[in-house]
This record gives C-alpha cells, sequence and structure tokens, in this order.
C-alpha cells in the first residue's frame, strides 16, 4: 500500500521520467500544490505513479506518501494516517502510537520498530483508535521536518463517498494550511467522481485541484516491449504485429504485457494465437458476468447501448430498446435513472452534455462479444 513496500525491479517497466520531471518542475514553480489526474484501470497509472514518479520525488528531496485507497476502501483516513506515518519512519510510526496511548515496544509497524507486534494500521482500525489525533500528531511530525512531503493518493475517488465526507474536511482543512510544504497528486480511475470532487462546490475538495487527463501508453511503449521480447525470444515478433495486438487489446498496457507473456510461452502457436488467448481471456473474465448479474434489465440495456457506440439513450430508438429489454413503456426518465445508477456504481463516465462511456474498456469489449454471440 505505500511506498515503504518498495516495488521488485522490473525489466519489462517502461520509464517515464521525463514526464515524472514535468509534474515536479511545475510542483516546483509554486504556482498549485495539488493536480487530479485520471485515467481508466490497467492503464499504466499506479506503475508510473510508484516505479516513476515516487523515485523522482526522492531524489529531488521530497518526503514522500503514498497510498491505494482501493485497497481500504471502507477507511481511508487508516491509510492515509498509515502512509503519512511511514513517510517519517521510525520517527512517525512511534509518534503516531505515542498519541494513540500504544507502547511501542507491543506494536510492530510497517516502519519495523524493534520488538513490536501487530500493526499501525490494525491499531488506527479500532474503534476506539483517537484517528483524529492521529493524523494532527503525523501533521505536527511532518511541519518539524526541513524537507516538503509529495502525498500520491491513488484511486482517489473513494474519498468523495459520503461516508468519509468528514475525514475529506478534515483533510482538506489541514492540507490548506501545508500547501507550501506538502504537494499532493490525486490520482483516479474514475472521472466522473474525480471531476464531482474538483468541480462541485458541496464537495470538500471543490476547486482544490486541476483535473487532467494522464498521458498514455503508446508507440514508444510498444517498441520498447517488443525489441524486449525479440531479444530472449526464439521467433521475433515485427513492430508492425506488436503495434496490431496493442490496437486489438485496446491500447491496454496491461493486457498486452498479457500477450507478450502467451507469446513467449507458446511461441510456436504465433502471434494470432497468442492474442486470441489474451482476448478470450481478458474478455471473458467470469468477475464480469457477476457484475452483469447484479444490473438491473434497464441498466443492461443502457450498457449495451454505450458499448456498442450509441450516443443518442434519449431518443425514440433508444427508448424503444429500453421499453424491449425491461418489458414495460420507457421514457428519457429511464434512461436518466440508469445512467446516474450506472455513474455512482463508477461502470459509466459522462465526458460532456449527453456524451457517456463505459469507464473498463475491457468491460465494454465483454458486453459486445457477449451480445454478438448471444
Amino acid at each position: 500500500m505505500k511506498l515503504l513496500d518498495t516495488p521488485a525491479p522490473d525489466p519489462w517497466h517502461f520509464a517515464r521520467p521525463e514526464l515524472a520531471e514535468g509534474y515536479l518542475q511545475a510542483f516546483g514553480l509554486k504556482l498549485s500544490s495539488a493536480r487530479g489526474l485520471f485515467a481508466r484501470r490497467r492503464m499504466g497509472k499506479t506503475e508510473f505513479l510508484r516505479r516513476d514518479l515516487l523515485p523522482a520525488a526522492l531524489e529531488h528531496g521530497y518526503l514522500v506518501a503514498y497510498t491505494n485507497l482501493w485497497d481500504n476502501r471502507s477507511s481511508p483516513d487508516v491509510a492515509l494516517i498509515a502512509a503519512l506515518s511511514d513517510a517519517l519512519a521510525p520517527q512517525g510510526v512511534k509518534a503516531v502510537l505515542t498519541k494513540l496511548g500504544k507502547p511501542v515496544r507491543k506494536i510492530k509497524a510497517s516502519a519495523k520498530v524493534a520488538g513490536a507486534e501487530g500493526s499501525l494500521e490494525a491499531e488506527l482500525g479500532a474503534a476506539d483508535a483517537d484517528r483524529a489525533g492521529a493524523l494532527r500528531e503525523v501533521l505536527r511530525q511532518l511541519d518539524r521536518q526541513k524537507k516538503p512531503l509529495l502525498l500520491v493518493i491513488d484511486e482517489a475517488q473513494v474519498l468523495a463517498r459520503a461516508e468519509h465526507a468528514d475525514f475529506a474536511h478534515a483533510l482538506r482543512a489541514a492540507l490548506d494550511i501545508r500547501k507550501e510544504r506538502i504537494k499532493v497528486i490525486f490520482a483516479g480511475s474514475s472521472e466522473t467522481t474525480l471531476r464531482e470532487m474538483f468541480a462541485r462546490a458541496s464537495e470538500p475538495f471543490y476547486n482544490w485541484a486541476a483535473l487532467e487527463p494522464f498521458p498514455l501508453l503508446g508507440d514508444e511503449f510498444v517498441a520498447f516491449t517488443i525489441k524486449l521480447m525479440n531479444s530472449m525470444a526464439r521467433h521475433r515478433l515485427t513492430l508492425a504485429q506488436g503495434r496490431l495486438a496493442f490496437e486489438e487489446l485496446h491500447r491496454t498496457p496491461e493486457f498486452f504485457k498479457r500477450f507478450v507473456e502467451r507469446y513467449m510461452l507458446y511461441q510456436p502457436q504465433g502471434d494470432a494465437a497468442a492474442l486470441a488467448h489474451t482476448k478470450a481471456s481478458v474478455f471473458s473474465d467470469d468477475h464480469f458476468l457477476r457484475q452483469w448479474s447484479e444490473l438491473n434489465r434497464a441498466d443492461q440495456a443502457v450498457m449495451t447501448m454505450l458499448a456498442r457506440g450509441e450516443t443518442d439513450l434519449h431518443g425514440t430508438a433508444s427508448l424503444g430498446k429500453l421499453a424491449a429489454a425491461t418489458g414495460k413503456s420507457a421514457t428519457k426518465n429511464t434512461a436518466a435513472h440508469a445512467l446516474r445508477r450506472l455513474q455512482a456504481q463508477n461502470f459509466v463516465t459522462r465526458l460532456g452534455m449527453g456524451d457517456y462511456r463505459i469507464e473498463d474498456e475491457a468491460f465494454a469489449e465483454w458486453v459486445r462479444r457477449r451480445k454478438e454471440t448471444s
């Protein structure tokens, strides 16, 4: 969850030092203290943050803290306090534990405090834990440091949930008075929710960070990966074959790496067989069937139309499809309610007025393939 769990070296990682340097230079101008980045899942965002941005920040003299709130959706406050404590480890962990009234000798925090048992997260997760006090204490410790801090909050849209509103307000207040010393990256996979976080006046982080798309990987990534693969493979692939596979897999880096792995293991079968196997694997997951089964018929009909590229969801033809799917008359409100439900569950994102897209392209492809074969 945190940067102290340093990722092992990965020869397949496509480094992007210029992009990392650009983000840090922007903070160095001191015109802003935060920015928001969004990209669909599996597009390489988290890998960049952990393997490129945070190491670059360390080289620039920052303290660094990273947390992925998707790993602790029910308690983002615990995840953030633990990440901030780790940035100061072991001093920060000890200070927080002392604030909680826990003897250090009995606690095994992720900072590897000698002779300890348990974990800082477990103590913070206890029902009677003073999380507000722990947050104040770790921030006081940060205030004493000479180095600035880069805080990276991955899957930050979790903070927009109503049950976390009090903590989000407290976090914003704490960060507001520390803009000179704490720089924040809010990253996430739900563009809709992130836009609401920063654009809706009622939200704690209203107008607090500029939101922009995360630059996606493209031909340079494909060329790097194919070159590395060819250095190990008996049967080499051309760059054109790599580009075709990348396009067929909807330019999704994670899926492309699965294709490369499959090809390397079964080279005599050829690239077409590896691509077919990869597509069948990533676009035919049982997980999608479970998600699909939980949607009502109106939501399924809207998902199907979006997957097929149909945009006029309130037109006569679309309402006719909704009526056929649900077995009862459909109005513009039927489509509107379905879209609201799908956005609330992060299935669909709103790009603009009347312009919607399925968040997970793998799910969209699964829906298309399901309808083609049904």
